[in-house]
């Protein structure tokens, strides 16, 4: 089976430390730290990271299951949003929403909802994702 690495290195404290994390692809080559999380900081983040991954997993999910099904989506995009929450034991990401907007010609809108609350259901990284809940809104046409 696949894997996929990426390494993250920090120093310093939490509040005023950096980061910086590299994909084993070579396309993510990226500084990190606690106030791009919270506040205003500069860099990427984790839960940014997670947003990108949620999105491109469930789109393309829901492409596979429309190209099953004999549809070829004219666009499919994906906004996810990764709440992050100070919660009594810490830190937490209780809610990721996902706004899909999409065309598929010779598909209706009831068919279309129903493919995408499957890919929803199925693709891998809502799967890994599962302990948050996954809303998903739909803009078809």
């Amino acid at each position: 089976m696949a894997f996929r690495t990426a390494i993250a290195e920090w120093k310093g404290n939490l509040t005023e430390g950096k980061g910086h994390l590299k994909a084993q692809s070579g396309t993510l080559d990226a500084p990190y730290d606690f106030r791009a999380r919270t506040a205003d900081g500069k860099g990427t983040n984790p839960e940014e990271l997670i947003a990108a991954a949620h999105a491109g997993c469930f789109t393309m999910q829901l492409s596979a299951l429309l190209g099953n099904a004999g549809f070829t989506a004219e666009r499919l995009a994906t906004t996810a949003k990764v709440h992050l929450e100070k919660q009594e034991s810490g830190f937490a990401i209780p809610l990721i929403e996902l706004e899909l907007e999409g065309k598929v010609p010779g598909l209706d809108a009831g068919s279309f909802q129903k493919h995408a609350e499957t890919a929803k259901n199925v693709c891998p990284a809502s799967k890994a994702l599962a302990g948050a809940k996954i809303t998903l809104t739909v803009k078809f046409g």
